[in-house]
Formats: structure tokens, C-alpha cells, sequence
């Protein structure tokens, strides 16, 4: 992947309140496009409601804006996750994967995926069975590669030994480190290690405390960082952040995407935002340069926090 920053684009219908007007998310899809984003990721179950009260669909909104630059795009979605209220389903059986991949297509407009997701472990169903119908699909010509997400070592090498996984796409920032270990595994095998959340959900980016407020609906809301004990813990590297990140001339998201990017040169980031100028912001993370001095400076100050309060383990 020669582009390293790709679009998240779950927050234009899921986990942040109301869905963005249709028309404004395929406008913001299609600038990204423009901005030079090129990895595009979505997922079936990223689905909301418009404020009309009708179901916002992400792969619809991501097809729509996509469908006219389709073969430029790297485009990556996900099956086998339900929400079910306050919980998730998971069901990775052969049959749910083949409905689930027609129904993708459907929505984006395409008749194949680049790169298709098991989105997370189904415990009922064993890693080799999951990776034999990702070989079916791939010599089929439905999708070009496959990964998981939120994938532990055994099932990955589980997996990849039936069917050559692609990539994962693990939760990873400075704030959500418990994966490291997998980086190691990803390089061996060569796999790609795709970080969503590497702003921990805004956090990261300096703008948001425990005294911001977030719409229903919007996950914020009950993230460990967003409360007091949270985010008391993690002022030290918010100041340390603003600190270099004035050295730097950049933003405190930009800063903390470079470290991502500096550190792990084969590691692809997505963050995600509504906003163009957000957006514009993220992708030019890519091209600052940080010196050891700065990284190692920045690892100081994580090895001091205590990431079990952000659910680490």
C-alpha cells in the first residue's frame, strides 16, 4: 500500500449521534478523494439514522461517492458483526459471509472488494473454516485479498496458514498499545497492520476533556477517556503533545498519527472525521519527519501511563 493514511468512514453513519446528511457525506467522500485518500474503509454494520428517522447506510454513502473513481480506490469493508442494542453478534458462518458479501456489492456499486474483513472473531466458528471461504471468494473473483479485525496471534496464524491474510485492523494509538506484540507477527508473516482509532477517538487531538458534551448516540459518551478519572491520566501526554507538536508546527492528531507512521513503516493509519479541513489535516500528517529525540521522548511519557483504565490488557 503506497498510501499509508486511509478514510475511515464509519462516523459519517454510526457511533457519533445523527447521520451526516447524505448528500453532504458523498460530497466529503468525493473531496477526500481529491485530498488523495485512497484507501477507503466501511463495513456493513456501520449503519445509522439520517435525522428524518430513515436507516443510514455506510457502504450506500461510500458507494455512491465512489462509484465513478471505483478502480482507483482500495476499498475495504467487513462482515459478520450485528448490533443488537447494547451488545454484538457475531456470526462468521459460510452462509452469512455469502449473503453478506451480495449485500455489499449491492451497496457499493462494485462487483468485487479489495480487501474484505471478518470484522471480529466468532467463537463458534474456527479460523480455517472462515479462511476456506475467503479462498473460495478470492479465486472466485468476488474479493482480491482478506483480514481480520481485532485479530489475537493464534487465530491469525490459524488462519493464514489455510487462506494468505492480507492485513488485520487492530485497535491502535498511542493510548491503545496492548496489540504491539502483533506488529512483530505482522512483519514475519508479512501482513499489513491497519490502525483504526489512532486518535483514540478524538482524544488525541487535543479539542475534546471530560467537560465536553457529545449528542446521544455518540459513543463518546462511555469511553474511559472521556471521564474524569480517564482523561486525568492522560493530561500529561496531551501536554507533552501541544509541547512538540508547536516544535513541529503541526496539530496534536497530526503529531500522533506521525508517531504511528515514524515508528512503523509498513503500518497503514485511518482515522476518520466528518470534516474536509479534519480531513486535509489527517493526510498531511504523512509528511512530517520526527526525530528519534522526539520519539523517544513521546514513549517516555506512555510507558508512565496506566493504559488499563483505556481498556488495555
Amino acid at each position: 500500500m503506497k498510501n499509508r493514511i486511509g478514510l475511515g468512514c464509519m462516523g459519517f453513519s454510526h457511533a457519533y449521534g445523527v447521520a451526516v446528511d447524505k448528500n453532504e457525506a458523498i460530497q466529503t467522500i468525493k473531496k477526500a478523494y481529491a485530498l488523495g485518500y485512497r484507501i477507503v474503509d466501511t463495513a456493513q454494520c456501520y449503519t445509522g439514522y439520517y435525522a428524518d428517522g430513515t436507516v443510514a447506510y455506510n457502504e450506500e454513502i461510500v458507494g455512491e461517492a465512489l462509484k465513478d473513481v471505483r478502480s482507483d480506490i482500495y476499498l475495504c469493508t467487513k462482515f459478520g458483526v450485528k448490533h443488537c442494542g447494547d451488545h454484538l453478534e457475531f456470526d462468521s458462518s459460510r452462509e452469512t459471509i455469502l449473503r453478506s458479501l451480495e449485500e455489499s456489492l449491492e451497496k457499493l456499486q462494485t462487483d468485487y472488494i479489495d480487501l474484505y474483513y471478518q470484522h471480529r472473531i466468532d467463537p463458534k466458528v474456527e479460523p480455517e473454516e472462515v479462511a476456506l471461504v475467503m479462498k473460495e471468494l478470492i479465486e472466485a473473483g468476488k474479493i482480491k485479498a482478506w483480514g481480520i479485525s481485532e485479530v489475537n496471534e493464534e487465530y491469525l496464524r490459524c488462519a493464514n496458514a489455510v487462506c494468505k491474510v492480507t492485513a488485520i485492523q487492530n485497535r491502535y494509538s498511542m493510548m491503545a498499545r496492548w496489540y504491539e506484540p502483533l506488529i512483530d507477527v505482522c512483519e514475519e508473516l508479512d501482513i499489513t497492520y491497519i490502525a483504526f482509532s489512532p486518535l483514540a477517538n478524538g482524544i488525541l487531538t487535543g479539542m475534546y476533556s471530560n467537560q465536553s458534551t457529545f449528542e446521544e448516540g455518540d459513543f463518546r459518551n462511555r469511553m474511559p477517556q472521556y471521564q474524569k478519572k480517564g482523561y486525568n491520566k492522560v493530561i500529561p501526554l496531551l501536554e507533552l503533545l501541544d509541547e512538540i507538536s508547536n516544535k513541529y508546527k503541526c496539530t496534536s492528531a497530526q503529531l500522533s498519527l506521525a508517531w504511528i507512521l515514524n515508528k512503523y513503516p509498513r503500518m497503514v493509519v485511518l482515522p476518520g472525521s466528518r470534516k474536509i479541513e479534519r480531513l486535509k489535516e489527517n493526510f498531511d500528517s504523512s509528511l512530517i519527519k520526527l526525530t528519534k529525540e522526539a520519539i523517544q521522548k513521546i514513549d517516555q511519557c506512555l510507558n508512565a501511563i496506566d493504559f488499563e483504565v483505556f481498556g488495555g490488557h
